[in-house]
């Protein structure tokens, strides 16, 4: 058994300064740092348990419009907000797409951007990973390989990031607010997360005693709450992660495109952002040959990283149907599978 220091801070300022020290991990509901524990894949040395912080369960709209969550809202807490789902619906589908609603109702706003690969060999401490133990090796690459990357992979490391909400809120230009040693700051939500590179251990851009305060949404997001969905393929329809998925919003103007949103999930170590795909949508009819062009634009860059290239075709399709199903129109409640493709609008319905 690896013993730990348990450190429960009453501020910021004293969570940062116990998280400072090496081999320190933040504890917020534990979902997914707990398992890595259990398994000895992660042996924290102390543990910082901010799951009581005042200030950071709020979620808040501010003055500009922008609306601001805190690190420790719960994944549930967000979904069912009436408000937040009919201002941000493809964000509150993701989240109830992901896990079960057991872990959405303990599972944090932090927490879920921080969440570590789920990778097999990383899971599994007889194998070789270099995200798990640097320089070891990728027992992926030879290996069971089909759920992995097809889009910013390296020779050391072919993960995927498991995140659902991660992915509309890259789309949406979401902005990360973190407060560290050196002070408070914000980065893009889509810079937070790290392509593996030669260093497939370091997850994030953060620095070490780093604290996620809360994750804000521009204004300019809202403008996409009439047409905008998340969409995620699973080998299970529920309690699995993303073989691919793609959040979709479009702002329609005059019969078309005036501005698209598109970003994918389960293709790479981070939330794929696809700029390339946006410009080939703005101005054109929102139509089947828009949206395959779009598509294709999103996975040009896609190479297979072992026996997984249907991943590349799979991605594809997913796009266009996204596209399809937000240039038709946010339903007005969520599906009661919510990101399925298998979702009917004739179905029973999820009121967020």
């Amino acid at each position: 058994m690896n013993t730990f220091d348990y450190v429960r801070p009453a501020s910021v300022a004293d969570a940062i300064a116990a998280a400072t020290a090496p081999g320190a991990a933040y504890l917020a509901a534990g979902t997914n740092l707990l398992d890595l524990m259990k398994g000895d894949i992660a042996r924290p040395e102390r543990l910082v348990d901010i799951s009581r912080l005042p200030g950071l369960d709020r979620i808040e709209t501010l003055p500009d419009g922008a609306v601001r969550i805190g690190a420790l809202v719960r994944n549930a807490d967000l979904a069912h907000d009436a408000l937040f789902a009919k201002t941000y619906p493809a964000v509150a589908e993701a989240l109830l797409s992901g896990a079960s609603a057991q872990l959405r109702n303990a599972a944090t706003m932090g927490g879920n951007l921080m969440q570590r690969t789920r990778c097999g060999y990383f899971y599994d401490v007889a194998s070789a990973c270099n995200k798990r133990a640097p320089g070891s090796g990728c027992d992926a690459r030879a290996g069971e390989n089909r759920l992995h990357a097809v889009l910013g992979w390296s020779e050391a490391c072919i993960a995927t990031h498991p995140s659902d909400v991660c992915v509309p809120l890259a789309a949406l230009d979401a902005v990360v607010e973190i407060e560290g040693r050196d002070g408070r700051r914000e980065m893009p939500l889509e810079a937070l997360h790290r392509l593996p590179g030669d260093t497939p251990a370091q997850d994030t851009a953060l620095a070490p005693g780093d604290l996620i305060l809360a994750v804000r949404l521009p204004a300019e997001a809202a403008g996409f709450a009439a047409n905008a969905r998340y969409l995620k393929l699973r080998e299970r329809t529920s309690y699995a992660f993303a073989l691919v998925s793609a959040a979709a919003a479009l702002r329609l103007e005059g019969g078309v495109i005036a501005e698209a949103r598109l970003a994918l999930g389960g293709v790479a170590a981070k939330p794929w952002r696809s700029r390339a795909a946006e410009q080939a949508l703005a101005g054109r009819r929102p139509d089947d040959d828009a949206f395959r062009r779009a598509a294709q634009a999103a996975l040009a860059d896609a190479r297979p990283s072992g026996d997984n290239g249907f991943k590349i075709e799979l991605a594809r399709r997913l796009v266009a149907r996204a596209l399809a199903l937000a240039a038709a129109g946010t339903p007005e409640r969520l599906p009661a599978l919510p990101a399925s493709p298998f979702s009917s609008a004739a179905g029973a319905r999820h009121v967020a």
